[in-house]
């Protein structure tokens, strides 16, 4: 009678909000439990969600959080509840230590609107089991191992290279490096998954780094946290397609490349590149229903491989340049090191690494330095660990934040400063600290480290062999301050060239 009359209907409402509010109360109850990690009180329903900055970077609020609850605390995103690990020793306990009960990843349901389902999890996202292990080793084999027709992969990222200075020395003042770059980091992954490059003026490569770039930027801010810890939302009819416009176009853009790919493929022939070699694996393993090998699981392969080899490379060799604008003595340390040990004659090889050793400690101090992923993608508990003396319940989202660990002031000598000596010892040669995790650790270390470690490498010594950089006359010095973008981007500067 109350629902025919128009009077509120205040027993339901009661009842719904009792009901709300004992799924919260039930969602936060391990933060009664004994050596739960402390952390700031959550706001019933949404949790810790609107005391969250998401004008800027979420770790510039896990450093305050820090600064107060120590290097392991909690938080409360929703019904969801997260522990963030700060510092070296907190982040090896978590993923080294605690190795296979941590690597598991927590559901994200914002991605169920692009197809990751059951039968596509790729290799970044997948949970930590057998599919998992299935396609990782396949893909980091054939990272190392896969030659592209008569072509290594090595091969393929000098020409590439190649290619990229010609595009240098064309530019006729100053200029920002960062459009060819990508052009040419992508041109690598392309060469990888596709066997073919883009020239640096195909409309269609500008198409796809702008698809990339956009699709990048949805991942981050309020709405994906909040659909992420509330599924429930993502079935608003029509939302998903206006929160994630680009990752969709993303997929599309996947889909329509390996569909060209396929036309052209011969099974009889040996593969040509990624793409071949997973749909040969597909055709061993028709019949075989546990098998992660299926055309739903390839499109997530690319994916995967376009998101952790591409954007995160372009994005750390925009900071080499950069540093080595401003750093003058730097560059021509580098270069002198390039001429006594590769000369003018030839490209870098890999081969080369082994007797330069200040060029390594430069790349690696760019990568620590610029701090692109300041925060590992998230990980799951998959059974009760300790972690720094707090427990850390089953099924509990585990952020650790790599900035922590790479800015760690009680293990750096400068650590926010621009410092190659970090990566040498007393006698001039090339040391790694531990602390130097910018692809992480444990077994989920980034995918796309092989190849990052070889373009780095190849790319920045061919460019510092052919040319020198240099501040354009007349303008500001730039600024080593980074962009509140993810990756983590200098800010835009411009560049000058001169032949060597």
């Amino acid at each position: 009678m109350e629902l025919l009359t128009g009077e509120a209907p205040w027993p339901v409402a009661v009842a719904v909000a009792i009901f709300l509010l004992l799924v919260d109360l039930m969602h936060r109850r391990q933060r009664w439990a004994a050596h739960y990690p402390p952390g700031p009180v959550p706001l019933p329903g949404l949790g810790n969600l609107l005391q969250m900055d998401f004008q800027n970077l979420p770790y510039c609020f896990y450093k305050q959080l820090r600064r107060q609850f120590g290097d392991v605390f909690s938080l409360q995103l929703a019904w969801k509840p997260v522990v963030v690990i700060n510092g070296l020793e907190a982040v090896r306990e978590a993923l080294v230590i605690h190795r296979d009960n941590t690597a598991d990843r927590p559901p994200m349901p914002i991605y169920e609107h692009l197809g990751f389902g059951p039968r596509a999890r790729g290799v970044i996202l997948a949970p930590y089991e057998q599919a998992w292990r299935e396609q990782r080793r396949f893909a980091l084999s054939t990272l190392r191992n896969f030659g592209l027709g008569k072509k290594s992969l090595e091969q393929w990222v000098t020409e590439e290279a190649g290619c990229l200075c010609a595009a240098f020395a064309d530019q006729g003042g100053p200029f920002s490096p960062m459009a060819l770059l990508n052009k040419a980091v992508c041109n690598v992954i392309a060469s990888l998954i596709y066997a073919r490059r883009f020239e640096y003026k195909d409309a269609s490569l500008d198409r796809m780094l702008e698809v990339v770039r956009r699709s990048a930027n949805e991942d981050a801010g309020f709405l994906p946290e909040l659909l992420n810890a509330v599924p429930v939302l993502l079935r608003i009819p029509g939302l998903p397609g206006k929160v994630f416009p680009a990752q969709k176009a993303f997929m599309d853009l996947v889909d329509e490349l390996l569909a060209e790919h396929k036309m052209t493929r011969d099974a009889a022939e040996p593969p040509r590149d990624l793409t071949d070699a997973f749909l040969a694996e597909v055709e061993k393993a028709k019949g075989n229903p546990d098998s992660s090998f299926n055309e739903d699981n390839l499109r997530m392969v690319v994916v995967d491989l376009f998101t952790a080899g591409m954007v995160t490379t372009s994005t750390t060799l925009s900071w080499a340049l950069l540093l080595m604008i401003l750093h003058p003595d730097v560059q021509c340390r580098v270069q002198q090191e390039i001429d006594e040990v590769i000369g003018q004659a030839r490209w870098p090889e890999m081969g080369d690494q082994a007797r330069m050793p200040f060029t390594c400690a430069v790349i690696h101090e760019v990568q620590r330095f610029a701090d692109i992923i300041p925060m590992n993608l998230p990980h799951m508990t998959s059974r009760d660990v300790e972690v720094q003396g707090f427990l850390i319940p089953k099924g509990t989202t585990l952020l650790t934040n790599l900035s922590s660990v790479l800015k760690d002031e009680h293990i750096w000598e400068q650590p926010f400063r621009f410092h190659p000596a970090h990566f040498l010892d007393a006698q001039g040669r090339f040391v790694k600290p531990e602390a130097f995790m910018p692809f992480s650790a444990g077994p989920r270390t980034c995918l796309g480290e092989p190849l990052a470690r070889m373009e780095l490498f190849l790319f920045f010594t061919c460019l510092l062999q052919r040319f020198s950089f240099s501040v354009p006359a007349g303008q500001p010095r730039p600024s080593d301050f980074s962009s509140f973008t993810l990756p983590v981007a200098p800010r835009p500067y411009q560049l000058c060239v001169g032949p060597r």
